[in-house]
């Protein structure tokens, strides 16, 4: 993991990505923004969000046309953008994947997990929201399907990095979310540690997250986790689950060059 000063903004950079020289890409922290306090790139109103996203595409270096965010509903939907079916928000959708050169796909995180995919071999990006419910719908391995099908990839060959987000630590789940983690993840006595009040539990969503790009073939020496709680490192991130759900958003973005 690499921090730099990226126009005003901070940003994060994957180590892994570093040497491949046709993609760009960026996680933002909270350094920077001169528009407000609480950055958003979707919403009800264009005035909610379009000054962010001019910072985002002057630091950027990019024309702001050329980012493409999901309006996140934690679902598992995935998409696929085009320049013929291209919007700067689409809809119901939580990981966005293109083949095209020129479009950052993004998602917007303050807690949920971001994670970036990249195919070296047939020049395929992905950008994943997984929260709770993304990780437990295994959001990540149903874009890597559709890697696979629509596009050739071999899982193999993929490159993945997971961002800031919310560590073990400090999220406690209640029953509902212990019981869906059972159900799903065969490894749930890993991902799960025992809390003080009952039916809850601490869930490890990074290391989950991790476990379905393995199982979906990533080779795990492929897969790069930043390993920085958002929740612990108020100064850098924002955190819904420290400040409340109306904080401000990091952005983890990345395209083909």
């Amino acid at each position: 993991m690499r921090k730099i000063v990226q126009g005003r903004l901070s940003v994060l950079k994957f180590e892994s990505f570093k040497k491949y020289d046709d993609i760009s890409h960026f996680v933002t922290t909270r350094e920077g923004w001169i528009s407000g306090t609480k950055p958003r790139f979707t919403g009800d109103h264009e005035s909610d969000y379009a000054a962010f996203r001019r910072e985002l595409a002057v630091a950027c270096d990019w024309n702001p046309d050329k980012f493409v965010f999901p309006r996140q509903t934690h679902s598992d939907h995935v998409a696929v953008v085009t320049s013929a079916n291209k919007n700067s928000t689409i809809a119901d959708t939580d990981a966005i994947i293109t083949n095209e050169p020129g479009m950052f796909v993004c998602v917007q995180t303050a807690d949920c997990v971001p994670i970036l995919i990249f195919d070296p071999r047939q020049k395929v990006v992905a950008a994943i929201h997984a929260g709770w419910r993304g990780t437990v719908s295994k959001i990540s391995g149903k874009t890597i399907q559709q890697m696979i099908e629509l596009f050739g990839c071999q899982p193999s060959d993929l490159i993945a990095g997971i961002g800031p987000s919310i560590h073990i630590h400090a999220y406690e789940v209640g029953p509902e979310v212990v019981s869906a983690v059972q159900s799903n993840f065969s490894n749930y006595p890993a991902l799960l540690k025992p809390s003080l009040n009952e039916g809850k539990a601490f869930f490890d969503l990074w290391e989950a997250n991790k476990t379905v790009l393995i199982e979906s073939g990533i080779p795990e020496e492929n897969i790069e986790v930043m390993g920085l709680c958002s929740f612990e490192h108020a100064a850098l991130f924002y955190s819904a689950r420290r400040e409340g759900i109306d904080t401000g958003r990091m952005v983890s973005g990345i395209r083909l060059v």
